[in-house]
């Protein structure tokens, strides 16, 4: 989807319509910092800091934390926090202190379940792309295929927050552009380490997809996430630009690195049948943004729910629930990481449309939704603390394994 320019505007104004705002969007701050405000509240590192107030919704009070990063600071940066393979889960906290974050929340919507498909593994992918370390990890999956909630209209699977080589964060989109080459001719490419293909596509796997079951990716339909699993599928395996090897159904286990796994459903399991060992084959792939020309340092998927200061239209002003959000503020020099409690006296929680105004109101001149329920997690360092620890209560009671988040690091 081909998303406008951003363009950024300077921290709002102080809450001084904060009353009129809540009227009309049934959430109001209590104790928060002023939008547009310098740093407040606890420093967890240089231009990094934590705090916490309640929020007045519609169906109840809920409790904030809310992580600010300065991004102007030379000291900070942020990147994808991941397990180390796309499809693969690990909690907030166990990531975060893996990679030596200071902070940190959750991030994408996921394949967690797959009560339709019996027999196939859940892959734990994310649903959208995602960067990390300036390098692309995997693409977006059909948007009939996505887990959470019905998105905005207009907004898509592709849809990401990103932050550019230039150190400013965006909204954007980003589509895979890719292709097979073989002597014979180019075939389209039209996935990459997503748990699920369009209909009649070829789709690559590297050795970042992990060990997971490649079947799913054969499953559902662009439209229909709980379709039967194709019965016309097929695998090849390229290693150092050549064939290796076929089967008949998509496989699992590691991918050795210098190793692309195809894998075809209908016309593009057809198109591979004709391939034959040792067959020379070259796979490109990149992800191309919609609006930046910058390149992205990091990326992660969800969708907007504030653009240049206004709400999307169609937001979800009914279901309430524990949510997390990320605002950008300031040019793109400032976000704000903010999730929801989930203990049971807070799990009222926001609607989509609140959040939209929470995040306004706090200096967002842009804002994307993440995943939330029982995937909400904010993590911080307490001062002088070796490791993260959790400063929300997770709806679960317990932190939920999930496939990526955003990481706040800080250097020396």
């Amino acid at each position: 989807m081909t998303r406008r320019q951003k363009r950024f505007a300077a921290g709002r104004a102080a809450l001084t319509l904060l009353t009129a705002l809540s009227a009309l969007a049934g959430a109001a701050l209590v104790g928060a910092a002023p939008a547009g405000a310098a740093e407040q509240g606890t420093p967890i590192a240089p231009g990094v800091a934590y705090e916490e107030f309640d929020i007045a919704s519609a169906k109840g009070t809920t409790h904030a934390h809310l992580l600010t990063v300065d991004l102007r600071n030379p000291h900070v940066r942020l990147d994808l926090l991941h397990p180390g393979a796309v499809a693969a889960r690990a909690t907030v906290s166990q990531q975060a202190t893996a990679q030596g974050a200071v902070a940190g929340v959750n991030g994408d919507f996921f394949n967690i379940s797959e009560t339709q498909h019996p027999g196939v593994q859940a892959t734990g992918a994310s649903v959208g792309p995602a960067i990390a370390h300036g390098r692309a990890l995997k693409a977006a999956v059909p948007d009939g295929q996505r887990f959470g909630p019905a998105l905005p209209p207009g907004t898509s699977t592709e849809d990401v927050l990103g932050v550019g080589v230039d150190r400013r964060a965006r909204l954007d989109g980003l589509s895979l552009a890719g292709s097979v080459r073989t002597p014979e001719g180019r075939l389209p490419l039209r996935g990459l380490n997503q748990y699920a293909l369009p209909v009649g596509s070829i789709g690559a796997f590297t050795a970042a997809w992990g060990s997971a079951s490649r079947v799913r990716a054969t499953c559902g339909t662009d439209t229909d996430r709980a379709a039967p699993c194709s019965t016309d599928t097929y695998e090849v395996t390229v290693r150092r630009g050549r064939v290796v090897s076929m089967a008949d159904a998509p496989g699992s286990g590691p991918i050795a690195r210098g190793t692309t796994v195809l894998v075809g459903r209908e016309a593009g399991a057809q198109q591979l049948r004709k391939f034959f060992a040792g067959e020379r084959v070259k796979v490109r792939h990149r992800l191309v943004a919609s609006a930046s020309r910058v390149p992205y340092r990091f990326a992660l998927g969800g969708y907007p729910v504030l653009d240049d200061g206004q709400p999307l239209p169609g937001l979800d002003d009914r279901a309430s629930a524990v949510r997390t959000a990320v605002g950008i503020a300031d040019g793109g020099r400032r976000l704000l990481l903010l999730a929801l409690d989930g203990a049971r006296e807070y799990r009222s929680g926001l609607t989509v449309a609140e959040v939209a105004s929470v995040m306004r109101e706090l200096g967002s001149v842009d804002a994307f939704s993440l995943d939330g329920g029982g995937s909400s997690t904010l993590v911080a360092r307490e001062p002088g603390a070796a490791a993260v620890s959790v400063r929300n209560h997770p709806s679960d009671g317990v932190e939920r394994p999930v496939p990526n988040g955003i990481g706040v690091f800080s250097t020396p």
